[in-house]
């Protein structure tokens, strides 16, 4: 399999994972927070698969993203592409920065939902699932993109 095929298949399956129902058993919330998190890890194997992907030209040794999105990386026009995209706060790449890093802490991304009367409900505020399937959608399109300008190389 090439670089191009696992990235494609590792952002399929985290997609698969955080469509699949949780049930409505007493396990549900655990069984949610898992498929959440458990799709958070497999976009970011994806990430890394994307950046050796598309750096395979430059015969890089670290492929690892937290190395090659840092401001001192590697200076290539499309890790440099990644970068403004992830100092964009609205862009998918900043918001998977983010989770990467509650995700990687203790207290993990996944958080169970509270059935609270007395809680006051935020509006527009989406659950990680939803917010999940809406980031991996923006970054397939900016992948295809990417690819592009990779390619021309």
């Amino acid at each position: 399999m090439n670089a191009r095929s696992r990235t494609n298949q590792l952002l399929y399956q985290a997609e698969l994972l955080v469509t699949l129902p949780a049930g409505s058993d007493e396990h549900a919330s655990a069984r949610q927070m898992a498929l959440e998190e458990s799709a958070l890890a497999l976009f970011e194997l994806a990430l890394e698969s994307l950046l050796r992907e598309v750096t395979e030209h430059a015969r890089l040794s670290e492929h690892r993203w937290t190395v090659l999105l840092a401001q001192d990386g590697p200076a290539l026009a499309e890790l440099q592409r990644l970068r403004d995209l992830k100092a964009q706060p609205e862009s998918w790449l900043s918001w998977l920065e983010g989770q990467l890093e509650r995700l990687h802490s203790d207290e993990g991304a996944a958080r169970r939902e509270t059935h609270n009367p007395a809680m006051i409900a935020v509006g527009n505020q989406a659950g990680l699932r939803q917010q999940l399937l809406d980031n991996l959608q923006a970054a397939k399109r900016e992948i295809g993109a990417l690819r592009e300008t990779s390619l021309e190389w």
